[in-house]
């Protein structure tokens, strides 16, 4: 049965995010989970990393989508 995409984002993020973003109100985890969806589907050098390692580039996306939302600059913020 496949994961929905709350459940694949999650899997992506490290323990420690995991268990923090796993504490938020659902709403919340499907709005991240839909940025990572995005994040995935947009950026063209995870494509590079996911044809190397899907888990990487799952895991990549989930960490600039975090970041974007802590307000850290980067390349992922828009």
């Amino acid at each position: 049965m496949p994961k929905d995409a709350v459940e694949r984002f999650l899997t992506a993020l490290d323990p420690e995010h995991r268990d923090a973003v796993g504490a938020r109100p659902r709403e919340e985890q499907e709005r991240l989970a839909a940025a990572w969806e995005r994040e995935l589907e947009t950026d063209t050098a995870l494509d590079t990393l996911d044809e190397l390692s899907p888990p990487a580039a799952e895991a990549e996306a989930a960490r600039r989508v975090l970041e974007g939302e802590s307000g850290q600059d980067g390349p992922w913020t828009r």
